[in-house]
C-alpha cells in the first residue's frame, strides 16, 4: 500500500505535463516508480551443502558455516547454523559469494545460479525487456551449494568483447572463437568481458546458446554496450543484464583466487545529457570494500572491469572512483586487473604516483576483443572475418593460468598454433644498390609492453636489441593500403583507421651480406620468462636499376 505522504507527492506533481521536456518526465516517471520500490526489508536465508543436488534445503542438509553472502552493498558470513540476514530493498540482488571447494548450481546453459533476483514490481518499462515482476519476498532465500575438488593450479578462459551486431556476426563469432574452445578439456571456467552485443540485447539468449557449448561454468561482465541506455537512473541501467546474467557486480572465489567482478558504467552520465561515464556507484564502491573484509591479504585477487582503469581520454574511468578503490587493496600484495573495451591489447602498470597504494605495481591486461576490429576486413576461407584489431592484435581469446597466489596469461590467436605470439612485417626483396638495400624489421609481440625485451638476429648472426616504437602496425596499414587500392570490392567490410601499437619493435633491414635468402628470427621474452621466437626471411639479389 502506498502511505499517506507517497500520496501527497503524486499530488503535487499532478500537474500539466505537456510543458514537461522529456528528461524532467523521465526523472518523474522514475521517482514514482522509486517511491512504491524503495521499502527496506529484511532477507533471510540459509546457505547448505545439497547432498541430493535438488536445489532445494532440505532438513537432513546442514547449513554451511562461514559463507559470505551479499546484497550487493552490504557482505556478511552464515552463522554456525548456515544462516544470514542481510537488508533487501524492492530493487535488489541477494547473492552467495561461492567459496573455494564449492559449486553453486548451474542451469542448462552453464551459468552459475548464485543469486536472487527480489523486484516485486518488476523493472521498469525501457526498449529492452527487463526482469518480471518477482512477487512477494520468500520467507527464505537459500542457496545450495556441492562440494567439488578444486586445485590450486587451474587453468580459465577469458574473452574480450564478442560484441555481435546480428546472426552473421554471431556466425564469425561461433566459428571463428567458440568452435575453437567448445568442450574445452583443460579449464574450469570462463568468463567474457563486456559487451557481449552490439546493442541489440535480444541477441543475449543467442550469445547465451554459444557459451553454453563450452561446457564449463561461465561468468559475464556488463560493458558499455550491454546497457539499457534509456534508464532513467543510474541504478536501472543494468536490468536487461540482471534478467539474462544476475548481478552485474559481483565476487566468488576459486583454489587460493578470489574474484571480484565490477559493472563500471555510470548511465546517464552524472556530467549531464544522456551519454555515459565509466566509473562506480557508491554501492559497488562499499560492496568491494565489505568483500574485501574477507579475502586474505596474500591471496590472489583478480579485478574484473569491462572498461579500463587506465585514464585514456574524457570517457576513461573517473579518476576518484578509481581512487576510492585502489585505497580499499592497501595491504593485498597479489591483484591482477583484468578489462577490455579499447579493441586492442595492452598492458597497464599501476604505482603510487596513480594512487596505488602498494609497493608492487598493479598489472591490469586489457585484454583484445574476441570480435577484433568490429569484424571488419576480410572474409576468410572459414567464412569468418579477419578483424585485426587497429594495432595489429589478431583476433583471439585468452587463458590465464593460476597457481596460488600466482598467474600467468597466454593468448591464442584464433586459428593459429599457440606458439605464434610475434607478427612480422619486413621487405621481402632488397637490392644490392646501396640506397635500394634499406628496410626495417617490424615485430609485433602481441602479449608484450614498452619495456619487454625483444631482440632479432640474421641467420647465425649474434642477438641483437630491437628498439620498441609507439606508431601503428605496418601490416595493419599495408592491409588497409590493399582495401584503399583495390578496384574491386572485397568481401567484409573495410577496417577503421590504424592505432598507434604499444607492443611493437623494430630492427634495421640491410644488404650488407651475401646474395640469396636469409633467414630472420625475432625471439620475444614475456614477464613471466617465457621465450617465443618467430622466423621468416628475405631475399638479396642484384639491383635491375
Amino acid at each position: 500500500m502506498i502511505c499517506w505522504n507517497k500520496i501527497q507527492v503524486i499530488k503535487r506533481i499532478n500537474f500539466d505535463i505537456e510543458f514537461m521536456n522529456a528528461s524532467t518526465f523521465l526523472s518523474i516517471v522514475f521517482m514514482l516508480w522509486n517511491l512504491t520500490t524503495s521499502a527496506q526489508d529484511v532477507v533471510k536465508g540459509f546457505v547448505f551443502e545439497d547432498t541430493n543436488q535438488n536445489g532445494m534445503k532440505e532438513r537432513r542438509e546442514k547449513g554451511l558455516a562461514g559463507i559470505a553472502v551479499s546484497n550487493g552493498r552490504e557482505v556478511v558470513l552464515t552463522n554456525n547454523a548456515g544462516s544470514y540476514e542481510l537488508p533487501i530493498g524492492n530493487d535488489d540482488i541477494v547473492f552467495v559469494i561461492k567459496p573455494a571447494g564449492y559449486q553453486v548450481r548451474l542451469n542448462a546453459a552453464n551459468q552459475p545460479q548464485y543469486y536472487y533476483i527480489h523486484k516485486p514490481n518488476g523493472s521498469p518499462t525501457m526498449e529492452y525487456k527487463g526482469v518480471a515482476p518477482t512477487g512477494p519476498l520468500p520467507k527464505s532465500v537459500d542457496f545450495a551449494l556441492v562440494p567439488q575438488a578444486e586445485s590450486d593450479d587451474f587453468r580459465m578462459l577469458v574473452l574480450g568483447d564478442p560484441q555481435v551486431l546480428d546472426q552473421r556476426e554471431l556466425g564469425y563469432f561461433e566459428h571463428g572463437i567458440v568452435s575453437e574452445i567448445r568442450n574445452a578439456k583443460d579449464v574450469v571456467m570462463g568468463i567474457t568481458l563486456g559487451d557481449l552485443v552490439q546493442s541489440d540485447m535480444n541477441l543475449y539468449p543467442d550469445y547465451i546458446s554459444l557459451m553454453a557449448q563450452v561446457g564449463v561454468p561461465w561468468y559475464n561482465v556488463i560493458g558499455n554496450h550491454d546497457l539499457n541506455q534509456d534508464a532513467p537512473a543510474d541504478s536501472l541501467h543494468d536490468e536487461t543484464f540482471e534478467a539474462n546474467f544476475g548481478p552485474a557486480t559481483y565476487s566468488f572465489n576459486y583454489g587460493k583466487a578470489h574474484f571480484i567482478v565490477l559493472d563500471d558504467n555510470l548511465v546517464p552520465d552524472p556530467r549531464g545529457g544522456r551519454g555515459q561515464w565509466s566509473g562506480y556507484s557508491q554501492k559497488r564502491l562499499d560492496f568491494v570494500k565489505n568483500d574485501l573484509a574477507h579475502v586474505a591479504k596474500d591471496q590472489l585477487i583478480v579485478l574484473i572491469n569491462h572498461i579500463q582503469l587506465k585514464h585514456l581520454n574524457d570517457n576513461s574511468m573517473r579518476l576518484s572512483d578509481r581512487q576510492q578503490l585502489f585505497s580499499f587493496f592497501r595491504g593485498y600484495t597479489n591483484v591482477l586487473a583484468l578489462s577490455a573495451h579499447t579493441h586492442q591489447q595492452q598492458q597497464f602498470f599501476y604505482g603510487k604516483e596513480d594512487g596505488w597504494p602498494n609497493e608492487t605495481p598493479l598489472h591490469e591486461f586489457n585484454v583484445g576483443a574476441s570480435c577484433g576490429n568490429w569484424n571488419s576486413g576480410r572474409i576468410n576461407e572459414q567464412g569468418v572475418a579477419d578483424a585485426t584489431a587497429s594495432d595489429g592484435t589478431p583476433r583471439g581469446y585468452v587463458y590465464l593460468n593460476i597457481s596460488g597466489n600466482r598467474y600467468t596469461a597466454d593468448f591464442k590467436v584464433a586459428g593459429k598454433p599457440k606458439d605464434h605470439q610475434i607478427g612480422l612485417f619486413h621487405r621481402k626483396v632488397l637490392a644490392t644498390i646501396w640506397w635500394e638495400g634499406r628496410g626495417h624489421i617490424y615485430a609485433n609481440f602481441f602479449m608484450g609492453h614498452k619495456d619487454s625485451k625483444v631482440e632479432y638476429r640474421i641467420d647465425e648472426e649474434d642477438w641483437q636489441p630491437m628498439r620498441h616504437t609507439l606508431e601503428p602496425d605496418p601490416a595493419y596499414v599495408a592491409e588497409l593500403y590493399r582495401w584503399d587500392t583495390a578496384d574491386t570490392l572485397f568481401r567484409g567490410r573495410r577496417p577503421t583507421e590504424p592505432a598507434n601499437c604499444s607492443h611493437l619493435w623494430v630492427a634495421p633491414l640491410t644488404n650488407d651480406r651475401a646474395l640469396g635468402t636469409h633467414r630472420i628470427q625475432v625471439r620475444a621474452t614475456d614477464d613471466y620468462g617465457r621465450q617465443f621466437v618467430q622466423t621468416s626471411s628475405f631475399r638479396i639479389e642484384e639491383d635491375k636499376y
